[in-house]
């Protein structure tokens, strides 16, 4: 953003969504433009919307698939569509791809694989994710040449660099034997069942279940608790680590985002405690 946008361009994002979309956003004095992510579609985008929040001030397009934190994906269909919306506008595609390989249904789908999309998309993913080296900071970006030698400077300045066994590391796992990240996905989309299949179980929760990433985003509204104050409450009452929906936007009120990154003992201890906290505050 920092190479592209200027103040009161227009930045068309996904809320809820990674936070730190919006922040860089406002940071920039750009506006943020949300596009509503919405669980009656199971939290995948409206196109006609989209397409009705494009102007002429709009510089960027953000595209997060699979999504944290709703777990939900943008299909094949709708990467052609969201295409077609743009046309020969010129505008650029951020698509944040660093949960593609936690794909639950499906394959994997960029709209730089689009014609004439090629030169217009910054593919953005990591290590993190596929290959459990959250902490290491290790990504990387796809993207037109000329663009990648201003991101390098950018890069440069800002984050001086890399360290080198972290740099070791990552192409040690782009190389090697791929059957454990595919086990890793398996194992957790396992996780996913079970968490879901709980919380479903637990008055005033309802949850969809979430087609990548290692997140569940349940409905919490029937508890009649607002989102902040209940992520809260289970924090300091029963000791189960949620986050409120609005910490990715304003969207995301009525919503919780779990994560099942942990074991099955352990969510299923999650799921215990939260029922029983359920059943003495609701």
């Amino acid at each position: 953003m920092l190479a592209l946008v200027e103040e009161g361009d227009e930045v068309i994002y996904p809320n809820p969504g990674f936070p730190i979309y919006e922040s860089m956003i406002n940071f920039l004095s750009a506006k943020a433009v949300p596009i509503a992510l919405r669980e009656e579609r199971d939290f995948r985008l409206d196109v006609n919307e989209l397409a009705s929040l494009i102007t002429d001030r709009t510089k960027l397009i953000i595209l997060n698939s699979p999504q944290n934190p709703t777990g939900g994906i943008i299909t094949k269909s709708d990467v052609q569509d969201i295409a077609a919306a743009i046309g020969d506008r010129d505008i650029m595609v951020l698509s944040d791809e660093i949960y593609s390989r936690l794909l639950f249904e499906g394959e994997p789908y960029s709209i730089a694989s689009v014609d004439g999309f090629k030169d217009r998309t910054i593919i953005l993913t990591g290590f993190s994710k596929t290959y459990s080296m959250t902490g290491w900071r290790l990504g990387y970006g796809v993207m037109r040449p000329d663009l990648a030698a201003q991101f390098a400077r950018l890069a440069t300045n800002s984050t001086s660099c890399t360290a080198t066994f972290t740099q070791i590391a990552g192409v040690e796992a782009v190389r090697g034997d791929q059957s454990e990240p595919e086990k890793m996905r398996q194992e957790f989309q396992r996780r996913r069942d079970v968490f879901v299949k709980g919380l479903n179980q637990i008055k005033g929760f309802s949850c969809r279940m979430p087609k990548g990433a290692f997140y569940t985003f349940p409905n919490i509204k029937a508890t009649g608790w607002p989102s902040k104050k209940l992520a809260d409450a289970l924090l300091d009452d029963v000791g189960v680590a949620g986050l409120s929906g609005t910490a990715f936007g304003s969207f995301g009120e009525g919503y919780m985002r779990f994560s099942t990154a942990n074991s099955i003992e352990n969510l299923q201890e999650a799921l215990g405690r939260i029922e029983e906290w359920t059943k003495k505050n609701i």
